[in-house]
Parts: structure tokens; sequence; C-alpha cells
């Protein structure tokens, strides 16, 4: 074309013609793509806001610095609670963690050991002076699967406990000034149901100094947000039991038949928790439930791999540790994880020959040296050989002891449950109490003191 343009200028007209043919029937063409597009997208939409959440954040891995993770050429297929595996077998022994090197540091040490006392350790003292620190009834963001007097519990005794650490005491919780260390700032927990347990316990040791037109909250899913405008400051919860991602992401509808995890993908979830200021980790429970699935970033067949929940967890953290080591500047940016939060299933364990469980306990277990199957120790041990690659990145909550000899702490049966209960359960209080979660007032408040004195 371009060489009859040269010689026969006198065919203008006719090549003008054939010229603006060709350009609309490319334009054409690329409205018949865009539309297909379009269709796909809709049809994408149709398994939910998690996917396409999910796909939005695609996007940023080609302008996002290196993130060292094993990430494949084609961005990933979402993964939310409609996700499935085509089929299942053995984990191969693949990892996730990147090419950095993290050296094992002694940097890192718990958080008590600034203070130059261990203030995890020592024992809890019956306190009706000081303790609650706030009233039930009076904290409007109090959840209903934690208000046990709201929901009956005869007793009070639960909340006037308070915890004395050996040799050294714990600075006297005060709410103004924990909200000058936070002006300015967004404080973010990110983790599970226990997390949001001491999120809820957070906001009601706070939100009583903010005027009630200056407070707000604003639920999104999986990302909660109070605010408090005179101090232009924010604390939030983020929901992430598995760390990575998964098809158990959604805040709401998580009950799965089968628990599915990215064990290399965090993106979804840290895209949303990497412009706080201090966050708070933990992650456990889950992983206590069971064997899950893996499904690698890179496989658009969705073959799963089946792993131990340890196993699984120990990738998880892997993950989220490269994540730690790549984005945290301790000077900028404070990190905390919260060790696991012990469960109080079998009266046997602190009554020998005894059935039953947490349900109609009103007192502490008083011998210090008492340690409950609900805190497992290998995965205790797995935890700290993760953190300790990340020096002084990262400070370590240590709940656990203190949190054992609270038999007496959880809501049993003194909650709001989300299923009907038959009578059946009803004539046997024990076989449906929840002796994983804490009655507020109660222990959580204690791990949100403890987070004041580091901060």
């Amino acid at each position: 074309m371009q060489q009859r343009w040269q010689k026969k200028k006198k065919h203008f007209p006719l090549i003008a013609v054939i010229f603006f043919v060709f350009i609309a029937f490319s334009i054409l063409w690329s409205e018949s793509n865009i539309g297909v597009i379009h269709q796909h997208q809709s049809h994408r939409d149709k398994n939910g806001e998690k996917q396409r959440s999910f796909d939005q954040n695609d996007s940023l891995l080609d302008s996002t610095p290196a993130q060292n993770f094993n990430l494949s050429k084609k961005s990933p297929v979402g993964i939310d609670k409609f996700t499935t595996c085509a089929s299942t077998v053995r984990y191969s022994g693949r990892r996730a963690v990147s090419a950095i090197h993290m050296e094992e540091s002694g940097g890192r040490r718990a958080a008590s050991e600034v203070e130059g006392c261990d203030l995890f350790s020592g024992k809890w003292i019956l306190d009706n002076v000081t303790h609650p620190l706030y009233n039930e009834s009076e904290c409007p963001y109090m959840s209903d699967q934690l208000a046990c007097h709201k929901h009956g519990r005869p007793d009070v005794g639960y909340q006037f406990w308070r915890w004395q650490p050996r040799n050294c005491n714990l600075k006297r919780w005060n709410a103004v000034e924990m909200w000058e260390k936070l002006r300015g700032k967004r404080l973010m927990f990110v983790g599970d149901s226990l997390n949001r347990g001491q999120w809820i316990s957070m906001l009601c040791l706070l939100q009583s100094v903010i005027p009630k037109d200056k407070q707000s909250i604003t639920p999104n899913s999986e990302l909660t947000i109070f605010r408090a405008e005179n101090y232009n400051a924010t604390v939030e919860f983020l929901w992430t039991p598995l760390l990575v991602e998964s098809n158990s992401d959604d805040a709401v509808d998580h009950r799965m038949n089968e628990r599915i995890l990215r064990p290399d993908a965090i993106l979804r979830h840290s895209s949303r928790w990497e412009h706080a200021d201090i966050l708070v980790f933990n992650s456990y429970l889950w992983w206590r439930q069971g064997s899950v699935k893996l499904l690698w970033s890179d496989d658009e067949n969705r073959i799963c791999e089946e792993i131990s929940g340890l196993g699984g967890m120990e990738l998880a953290m892997e993950t989220w540790a490269d994540w730690v080591a790549s984005n945290v500047d301790p000077q900028k940016k404070k990190v905390f994880f919260v060790t696991m939060s012990p469960t109080h299933l079998g009266k046997y364990e602190w009554e020998p020959g005894s059935e039953g469980n947490c349900f109609n306990e009103k007192q502490p277990i008083h011998n210090e040296r008492y340690w409950g199957t609900g805190s497992d120790l290998p995965t205790m041990r797995m935890v700290e050989k993760v953190l300790s690659r990340l020096g002084s990145k990262v400070s370590v909550l240590n709940i656990t002891q203190l949190s054992e000899y609270r038999k007496d702490g959880h809501p049993t049966i003194y909650r709001k449950f989300w299923e009907p209960l038959g009578p059946e359960k009803t004539s046997n209080p024990a076989s449906y109490s929840d002796c994983i979660h804490w009655c507020l007032p109660g222990v959580p408040d204690v791990w949100n003191e403890l987070l004041f004195q580091f901060l």
C-alpha cells in the first residue's frame, strides 16, 4: 500500500477509503474482544466479591517492587469460598519462602525483657477495686459471642481478676495515654476470632474517653475500622485466620468442608495491612482442626496437596515472615505476634479423674506449673523458630501461660450461638460449652494491657 501511495498520488480517495475501512474494522474487532472480557468478568463476579478484589490486587504484581515469593508468570486464579480441589495428592515438599536470607538473630526479644522483668510470668490476683476496667453493658462494641453476663452467666467473678507479674508491676491502664500513643496512627489486629476478641477488648478499653460524635465504626467485610476523629487514629480488625489467602477468608461464611489455602500468596491481605503503623498478628486455632490442602498459585489444574495442620501453618508462617523481612522497618512500624490462646476442653487436665470441661468453673488455676494440651509445644517451637529469623522486626506477646490459668474465663454456654441448640445439647451444657473464646471484660483485656506496656 505504501508503494502505491508513493507512485500514484491521484488514487488518494480510494486509498483513504480503504484505510478508514481498515480502521473501522479494527475498532469493531476491539469492541468485540472487550465484550468477551466483560462477559468473562461477569462470569467471574458470580463467584463473589472476594474474587473481584483479588483480581484487582493482581495488577499490583507488575507495579510493586519484587515481593520475593515464588510467583508464577501468570496472575494466579483467585481463591475464595467457592474454590474446590479437582484432585488431591500428598504434599510434595515444596516451599514458598523467598531467596531473602534472614539470619538467625538474637535481636528479637520477648517484649517483657525490655522492662527488665518477665511480665508474662506471675499469677492472678482477685481485685474488685480496680477491675473490671470497663462495664460490659457500657461498651457499644461488645460482641454477643463474648458478652457472658448479658447472656445469663450468674457469676461475675471472672471480671475481677488482675494479672500480677512476678517481681514487677504492669503499668496501670490509661485510655488517654494509649490514645496519645496512637495519635495519627493506624493500629490493626490481623487474625482469627480470638484476635477479633482482643480487638473488641481494645475498643471497650478505649471508647469511653472519645466523645460520641467523634467516634465511628465502619464494617467492611473482612476489614472493620473504628475511628477516633479527635486523635486522627484508627483501631482496626482484619479477618485473616490463616495469614495467607484461603477459602476461609470470608468474615462470615467461612465454615468449609475442606480448608484450602495458597501457601505462597499473601498480597491480597498484605495490601490491606501494609500501611498500618502498629500490627498485632495471631494464628493458631484454625490449624488445630486437622489437615489442610495447599493450592499453589501457579497451579491451573486445581490439584491440591494435603498436609498436616502444623505443616501448613509453618508454610504460612514462612510466607508471612518473608513479607515482614521485606517490608518492615522497626523504626517506622511496630509488629507484634501474639502466641497461642489456650483452650480448656478437658477438666481431667486440672482435676485428674474428673469429667467435663470449663463449664461451671469459677476460679483460675493456681498451680503455676500447669500446662494443658490446648497449648501445643511443637507448634510453639515452630513459631519461635520462624520468628527468630526476623530479629527485632517482631516483638512477641507471650499470652499463653498466663491464659492457661484462666479456666474460668470462657463463655461456656453464656453467649449467643449462631445455630439452634436441640434438647439433647441443652440437657448437657458441657456438650456445647465454648471453652475457646473469652468473656469480656476478662482475659483479653490483660493481653491489651501488655500491648500498652510496649508501645
